[in-house]
């Protein structure tokens, strides 16, 4: 049996779902650019970060710089440099 055939068949409750996105933090980025006849019109730059108090609170230095707003920002500008090279 497949590692994903062991999640697929497994019954996985709301609240342990929950429990370890508290328990470890979610970092979510996005970027929206609404245009009309190939010109942007508006631009989103989405970023949320989902965790319990406690977990933040307790994060280390190393941690916290991984979920800076500068971390994105330049992990953004190396996706927008490989586009640009392919």
């Amino acid at each position: 049996m497949s590692h994903r055939e062991n999640f697929e068949n497994r019954d996985i409750a709301l609240i342990d779902i929950l429990d370890t996105v508290l328990d470890k933090g979610v970092a979510i980025k996005g970027d929206i650019i609404i245009s009309i006849a190939d010109i942007d019109l508006v631009y989103l730059d989405l970023r949320v970060l989902i965790s319990a108090v406690e977990t933040l609170v307790q994060a280390d230095e190393k941690t916290a710089n991984l979920l800076s707003s500068k971390q994105f920002d330049h992990e953004k500008e190396e996706l927008e440099y490989a586009n640009e090279r392919s």
